[in-house]
């Protein structure tokens, strides 16, 4: 089921932390550390949004608030020095003081027994008490597990008592024979925040700190509860993530040492991968799963190729000289732990998987790179520079690790600014290069072979791994950068920092094109292969947020608001809840000027990308067709004449219907067929004259606005409308008494000419813009001929022909001979 959350109304009249709220009714009480007390009505809040009561608390230390069944318009209120108080909110008196107790009232609830609640104590007594008498009924005490911070009666029928405490076990307590009944002992991993027995049935549900919510139900002999089912996440902030599976999937590790895999489309599917047996040896130690677990991951890399063959994830671990393998098939550890063959071994900071799913490669703190066979866990031997050591291959810590897409070059980052290329099968380096500032991160893109670093001057550097240069240079962060990724197509790189800010750069236009800040920065980030939804972690923030890109890099306008970095629009993050509509504001937030018309987001991409070479992105065979348009008449042409057809009699017999109607045919019906098919004729010649006007007209008009309308309708024509609209510009007298030059068809043959060449110049709908051009000088070659002002025109489109077309060859003969000599090689 999902929940549309909508925020209605916004309440503000305390000047301290609110720590307490309680749904009373048609209101809600909210209390404050300073001990005041503010009523709010529910009705009306649209118009007024001052509260309705407020009580100062003579216990200016509020610890809890409850309402005791019965009692109307009544609530208890505990205090931090032990005093519990009885207040009437409607006169906003305190009606009555109980005895108290010693030490801080951490929680209260009410039994299903009239008069009787249940309070719980730091010193960890739980207080069985008569309100009405003010008399104690029980005192339980469980001291060595903490304080009290959550109690819970049992409504089925069964008199018990639930209640956790900070060391997270859930206690059970049996109200007739007034001892404990059973206990939980790793119920939770942190304090338990909440118990609720279920209306009368045996389920607890259960909720903590570590992020988790259970469900325990009461079914056994003994009567001890068992774990029904739960949902949890990362107890303490992650670490870094990754999307998997085409993005269906999210790998997250945090610092509370746990790798997990979270489902984007059904949450049930989420789950922790097994380090194998962690409960039975924590039981058997007697300590706690988390002190058995694996270190904190710091980095890890995946290969989707092998998951049913082998292991298929690597990980590197806070202060550990070994890196583990993980199947994800079965969610497990692997049974190959890589650990390096050095004299001195030091923490393993980075690790990369090849492209195959093959091996693993291993950078250290000191400055080792090892090769794995992942499935055998076996060495294949270390990349050791031999011209400036041969001991390592770096002479500090290797910060980053890269595997190209053919397995033939693999890249390593050391922490002092050097970035060196080695030969991936004979480990021989093959070129390197000094970046000047020590490095922080490093990213790769195998498709587009670029390689992202990130210093610590806060500039992020784009490199060609082939031709060994820098192509691009960011700037704009003012705070250490946490995180970079690519997007699939390679065309974006998101990076974020611990200013506040994400930044989105254009990598083809060398530019920023989105600019955001977030209430909290972004510790990692992993945008989905689909491009559609981004994952961030946030500073100490337990969860994964997804962000919607619906809105955002989609806008044009988005280029010129933000691209300078001046402007940094501030977003919320995503709500905990899923609500598509808030996600969907978040980003509508970004954009705040959208393109006025189509047109006008043509004309701002054009100026973008004047030196690139656009196809039109129209079917192959709408301009195919165009170029080829008399052969497929001559094909279409009928081979025989049309037959005349047979005359009807003057007479015609009637033939009855099963209706009782008479049917016949007579030399009337015949003359309105024939009336009816020249009506149609007309229109269609009067068609064809609207289509010709309109044509001339979008190409007259177009001439002021950069043709982009006129572009945009002949894109839309097919290839025999635009063939007609061709030739009716055609000068069919030649000795006709108007002057040649003052024709009207010659006009608008040299404002097609000039159409062409703004296309050609600007690189626009190439493919498209040809076929149209061949076609053209076809029907009108000889007037261009004959007119000296056309031959002038025509001349500059040769030449700007000329001149692209020579690019866009070169480009075209590097690809031919690319795939000829693959096609000859031996693999």
């Amino acid at each position: 089921m999902t929940l549309m959350l909508e925020q209605v109304a916004t309440w503000s009249s305390h000047n301290s932390k609110v720590n307490h709220l309680l749904l009373f009714g048609e209101h809600v009480l909210s209390v404050d550390i300073e001990g005041n007390m503010f009523i709010w009505a529910f009705k009306g809040m649209d118009q007024n949004i001052a509260p309705s009561v407020h009580i100062l608390l003579e216990n200016n230390r509020p610890s809890c608030i409850m309402h005791p069944d019965t009692y109307l318009n009544k609530v208890i209120v505990g205090s931090q020095d032990g005093s519990l108080q009885l207040w009437n909110i409607s006169t906003k008196k305190k009606l009555y003081e109980f005895k108290g107790w010693t030490s801080t009232i951490c929680c209260c609830i009410s039994s299903p027994a009239l008069d009787v609640v249940a309070v719980g104590c730091s010193d960890g007594k739980i207080h069985v008490h008569n309100i009405r008498y003010d008399e104690e009924i029980v005192t339980f005490t469980h001291s060595t597990r903490g304080s009290v911070t959550a109690l819970s009666f049992s409504t089925d029928g069964q008199p018990l008592l639930a209640s956790g405490g900070t060391s997270g076990v859930i206690s059970v307590w049996n109200l007739e024979k007034r001892k404990l009944q059973s206990v939980i002992r790793d119920a939770h991993d942190c304090s338990v925040v909440s118990l609720h027995f279920f209306a009368n049935e045996p389920v607890l549900m259960s909720s903590s700190a570590d992020n988790s919510i259970k469900m325990w139900i009461f079914d056994t002999s003994d009567g001890d509860p068992r774990l029904l089912r739960f949902r949890s996440g990362h107890s303490a902030p992650p670490l870094c993530i990754r999307y998997y599976a085409n993005g269906r999937h999210i790998l997250s590790a945090g610092q509370d040492r746990a790798f997990r895999l979270f489902s984007v489309v059904q949450d049930q599917q989420s789950r922790e991968l097994s380090q194998r047996h962690v409960s039975k040896r924590a039981k058997k130690l007697r300590r706690k799963e988390t002190e058995i677990k694996l270190k904190p991951v710091i980095a890890f890399d995946v290969a989707e190729i092998r998951e049913r063959d082998w292991c298929n994830v690597v990980t590197c671990h806070m202060d550990t000289s070994q890196a583990y393998v993980w199947r994800l098939q079965n969610f497990v550890i692997g049974e190959h732990i890589l650990t390096p063959r050095v004299e001195n071994p030091t923490p393993i900071k980075s690790c990369a998987i090849s492209v195959c799913g093959n091996f693993a490669v291993l950078g250290t703190a000191g400055g080792w790179i090892e090769r794995f066979n992942l499935q055998s866990g076996i060495s294949r031997g270390s990349y050791i520079d031999k011209f400036v050591r041969k001991t390592c291959a770096h002479d500090g810590e290797v910060i980053g690790i890269a595997c190209d897409s053919t397995n033939t070059i693999m890249i390593s980052a050391g922490f002092h600014g050097d970035v060196k290329v080695w030969d991936f099968k004979t480990r021989e380096m093959k070129s390197r290069w000094e970046i000047g500032c020590s490095l922080v991160k490093i990213i790769y893109h195998r498709s587009n072979g670029l390689l992202a670093t990130v210093a610590d001057d806060l500039v992020i550097r784009l490199f060609d791994a082939v031709a060994l240069r820098m192509v691009r240079k960011f700037e704009g962060h003012t705070d250490r950068i946490t995180d970079m990724c690519f997007s699939e197509d390679g065309k974006w790189l998101l990076s974020s920092s611990m200013d506040g800010t994400f930044r989105i750069w254009n990598v083809i236009l060398a530019k920023q094109i989105d600019a955001i800040s977030v209430d909290v920065s972004i510790t990692a980030l992993s945008l989905s292969p689909n491009m559609d939804v981004l994952a961030t972690t946030h500073v100490d923030q337990n969860g994964v947020y997804l962000w919607v890109n619906r809105a955002m890099f989609s806008s044009t306008s988005s280029n010129v608001s933000h691209g300078s970095g001046k402007e940094i629009v501030s977003v919320k993050q995503p709500s905990v809840s899923f609500a598509e509509d808030s996600i969907d504001n978040n980003f509508e937030k970004v954009n705040a000027n959208p393109p006025q018309d189509e047109d006008a987001s043509h004309s701002i991409l054009d100026q973008q990308i004047s030196d690139l070479v656009t196809l039109s992105l129209l079917p192959r065979s709408q301009w195919q067709s165009l170029i080829n348009l008399d052969i497929i008449k001559a094909r279409n042409k009928p081979i025989e004449p049309p037959k005349k057809p047979e005359k009807a009699p003057f007479f015609l017999p009637s033939i009855p219907s099963l209706s009782g109607e008479i049917l016949f045919n007579s030399r009337q019906s015949a003359d309105e067929e024939m009336d009816a098919q020249a009506g149609e004729t007309d229109k269609k010649r009067k068609k064809t004259d609207n289509t010709v006007s309109q044509f001339l007209h979008f190409l007259q008009s177009s001439e002021e606005n950069n043709f982009a309308a006129f572009t945009n309708y002949i894109k839309g024509l097919s290839s025999s409308a635009l063939d007609v609209e061709l030739r009716m510009l055609q000068i069919i007298d030649d000795h006709d008494e108007l002057e040649t030059e003052k024709r009207p068809e010659l006009y608008f043959i040299e404002l097609l000419l000039d159409y062409f060449i703004h296309e050609i110049s600007c690189r626009n709908n190439f493919e498209f813009i040809q076929a149209v051009i061949r076609l053209f000088l076809k029907i009108h070659g000889e007037p261009i001929r004959c007119q000296s002002g056309l031959q002038d025109k025509a001349w500059k489109l040769l030449e700007l022909q000329s001149t692209v077309w020579q690019k866009v060859d070169t480009l075209f003969q590097s690809t031919r001979c690319m795939v000829t000599f693959l096609s000859n090689s031996q693999f």
